[in-house]
């Protein structure tokens, strides 16, 4: 069972992170960029004559990784799932560089016993020489093996606050976007090497008939619809997307993004689709673009 005040308490270590061009242009290889490579606004991201980063970049560096896999915790991580992924860009990531990632727990709810647990980290991403913030991160973990541990402890932290959902309306815009039967084998080069991406055992015991993709890969290419559709490939005007993951994508599918546009100018709406199977992958997005 979670032992609330551990995971509260736990202490992360500053993480220092260098990474180069050739880290940028794999993540931007990775998540669907490039896949024309003679449009010259594609290259941007995947050449080194006036390289840009994807934003969602930021969302892989300085992770803790599996932290809830130590037993101190008392977590079921086998049983965890990736529920949200927040990430806030103050600006735009540079192409090469080297970050501090700083990590902590923010919260963790109890859903209660049979009903599971939430837990958010966050990050924030500093400039190292400069001290500037980058870009703050929030992950949602549902432990879905966790919940009833507030009837011991007596502690549960109040949930985080839920993403609104999508218009009911019609789009205003759909991007459709194709995935690689080698997509996740791909992106695990990027830092994620969890063989549930890779191996067939592994997907089977998980109770998936083949490997899936990661679910940052399909938020990475949830970044690229935005900024083909809305953006003109432009990284520099976006400035914050966040994510409710509903399903998971396999390698080789057409993900299709639908994009409504708020009144503000600046907020846009999303989710993700995969129509073979009629399954939503990603809902209830956020995208602040300026």
């Amino acid at each position: 069972m979670i032992d609330y005040r551990v995971v509260k308490a736990w202490r992360f270590e500053d993480i220092r992170c260098t990474y180069t061009p050739r880290d940028t242009m794999l993540y931007a290889l990775a998540v669907g960029f490039g896949v024309d490579p003679l449009d010259p606004r594609q290259l941007r991201y995947v050449y080194e004559k006036n390289l840009q980063a994807v934003p969602t970049m930021a969302s892989i560096l300085g992770a803790p990784g599996v932290w809830w896999r130590d037993p101190r915790t008392g977590a079921d991580a086998v049983r965890l799932v990736h529920g949200e992924q927040h990430l806030r860009i103050r600006k735009p990531l540079p192409p090469r560089g080297e970050l501090i990632a700083r990590n902590r727990v923010h919260s963790l709810t109890d859903k209660g016993p049979g009903r599971g647990a939430i837990g958010v980290v966050v990050r924030e991403l500093i400039d190292a020489a400069s001290g500037e913030v980058i870009a703050e991160g929030r992950n949602v973990s549902v432990l879905r093996g966790d919940g009833g541990f507030s009837e011991v402890s007596g502690e549960s932290d109040p949930p985080p606050q839920p993403l609104p959902p999508v218009p009911a309306g019609p789009p205003d815009l759909g991007i459709a976007l194709a995935s690689l039967p080698q997509s996740a084998l791909l992106y695990r080069l990027t830092g994620d090497e969890n063989p549930l991406h890779a191996d067939l055992e592994v997907a089977a015991a998980a109770g998936f008939g083949r490997p899936i993709l990661h679910g940052l890969c399909t938020y990475g290419m949830a970044c690229h619809a935005v900024l083909r559709g809305c953006l003109d490939y432009d990284a520099t005007r976006l400035r914050g997307l966040s994510v409710r993951f509903t399903a998971p994508v396999y390698p080789g599918e057409t993900v299709h993004f639908d994009l409504w546009r708020e009144q503000d100018g600046r907020t846009l709406r999303l989710r993700g689709r995969v129509e073979e199977r009629a399954a939503v992958v990603l809902d209830n997005g956020v995208v602040i673009v300026e």
